[in-house]
């Protein structure tokens, strides 16, 4: 059979991510059924692209991967969901094979957007092992369906899932992933490869969904398959600046993380890295090693400043392991980039107050400040409605801070989120995560990064404690 493979991700803030889950499960396939990726993000005009295409290929099955609900600021719910809605009715109108619908998006919520995106099939989770197996019930005319793990379908109008595998797919027979698929204009205008050096997280933080995508059983790649990916996706693209663990967390388990970095050094790698990191089981050895394999930066998880929302949240760390992993990190010379989500369900606006103490007190390399927002408002505009007013308090709490601390990066605002921004990075030669660059963009004088808070305009939230 044909297979048309849609990668539909068109988010390029802050920078065009590689459709790596898209690559795996294409190099999956059985080599006697013939693929296809058409990749969406750089397309001027998606949908008639999308169209001419399918109809040059005349696919017998379409899979689509749908990357993110939200967008990378946290503010497009409606717009996401709409594309998609849009671009699965373009597809009706040329094809009438069998649509279906996977990736880390549609795996948060597969039963509701079934319902709401209606593709013939749904597969949650990995799709290494479930697409082959769909696309082999679909050869023998629908038998064999109720075998496929994770595997959701409309039946008379209900929509019927199948049960999650007995086991995860094995790292160990991950496939070769082929590169030359994708589209130049990843590598001519980003210079970013992303890597994969396990999947599976053991920690239970309260609204995470990695573990709900790649499941809570870690499983580790060989730290020399990684690298030798590493050295290949080199020789394709000779161009590539900088590589990206995608990892939920690089750092855990410690001693693989660890065998990956030392795997690096004794191969001289030389192309800079960076990772996400968990303050839990971090200490200076593992960032020592990193920085010797060529780590420039750690992006952290920290989400907030005050330690009884840490714990609400199931963080499993305290704002202590914040600051000792901002300590290591600065002694040993990688810059450690924090993201902190403000308003989570059950926050008050001190809660809020105090979290922003905490950033400014933390000083640390860069600042990531979101504001929450909770997937399933794209799908409840009542529950929207009740959350945005605290939402609405928090950005105005933002904007008078905005000024006084113009490193901070603060997406909902566009404040050093932007395109124009992004251009002057990648003009002026700047390579990797764009946080890494905003203090040499935006340098601030030492006495103001660390004014006393007793000089901010603490103008309050207009919503009362709790």
């Amino acid at each position: 059979m044909r297979i048309a493979f849609v990668s539909a991700n068109r988010e390029k803030l802050p920078d065009a991510v590689i459709p790596l889950g898209v690559l795996s499960v294409v190099a999956s396939i059985p080599d006697h059924h013939e693929t296809t990726l058409i990749d969406l993000c750089f397309e001027r005009y998606p949908l008639p692209t999308l169209q001419e295409k399918l109809r040059a290929i005349d696919p017998a099955v379409i899979a689509v991967g749908m990357r993110n609900i939200q967008n990378a600021a946290y503010t497009g719910l409606d717009d996401q969901l709409n594309y998609y809605a849009e671009l699965l009715a373009s597809i009706r109108e040329v094809c009438t094979v069998p649509i279906v619908l996977g990736g880390s998006g549609f795996s948060v919520m597969p039963r509701e957007l079934m319902e709401r995106l209606r593709p013939d099939y749904g597969i949650s989770g990995e799709g290494e092992k479930a697409f082959p197996q769909l696309l082999a019930a679909i050869e023998a005319g629908g038998e064999g369906l109720d075998a496929v793990g994770n595997l959701h379908r409309v039946v008379n109008g209900e929509v019927l899932t199948n049960p999650a595998p007995a086991a995860f797919f094995d790292l160990h027979q991950m496939p070769k992933l082929d590169r030359t698929l994708l589209d130049s204009r990843y590598y001519e205008r980003y210079r970013i490869e992303s890597i994969q050096t396990k999947r599976g997280c053991p920690l239970r933080c309260e609204y995470c969904t990695y573990p709900i995508i790649e499941g809570r059983i870690g499983r580790t790649r060989e730290p020399s398959a990684v690298v030798d990916e590493m050295f290949e996706a080199m020789e394709v693209h000779p161009e590539i600046c900088h590589f990206f663990i995608v990892d939920s967390v690089f750092n855990l388990p410690r001693t693989h993380a660890k065998e990956v970095c030392k795997e690096m050094i004794a191969r001289d790698w030389s192309v800079p890295w960076s990772c996400y990191t968990n303050p839990l089981g971090f200490d200076t050895e593992m960032a020592e090693l990193a920085s010797a394999a060529g780590c420039t930066g750690m992006e952290v998880g920290s989400d907030s400043g005050c330690d009884h929302v840490l714990k609400r949240l199931r963080k499993g760390f305290t704002t202590d392991h914040i600051r000792r992993l901002h300590d290591i990190c600065e002694s040993t010379g990688v810059k450690d980039c924090h993201t902190f989500i403000l308003g989570t369900e059950g926050e008050t606006t001190d809660d809020v107050e105090r979290s922003v103490e905490f950033i400014v007190d933390l000083d640390p390399f860069a600042a990531i400040v979101m504001i929450w927002i909770d997937d399933y408002e794209a799908l409840d505009p009542v529950l929207r409605k009740q959350r945005l007013k605290f939402r609405e308090q928090i950005e105005a709490r933002l904007y008078d801070l905005k000024d006084e601390f113009p490193y901070w990066i603060i997406p909902p605002l566009g404040v050093n989120f932007s395109k124009t921004l992004f251009r002057r990075v990648r003009r002026d030669g700047n390579h990797g995560p764009l946080w890494e660059h905003v203090r040499d963009l935006i340098p601030v004088p030492e006495a103001l990064a660390r004014s006393s808070r007793s000089d901010t305009d603490k103008r309050p939230l207009n919503l009362p404690s709790d």
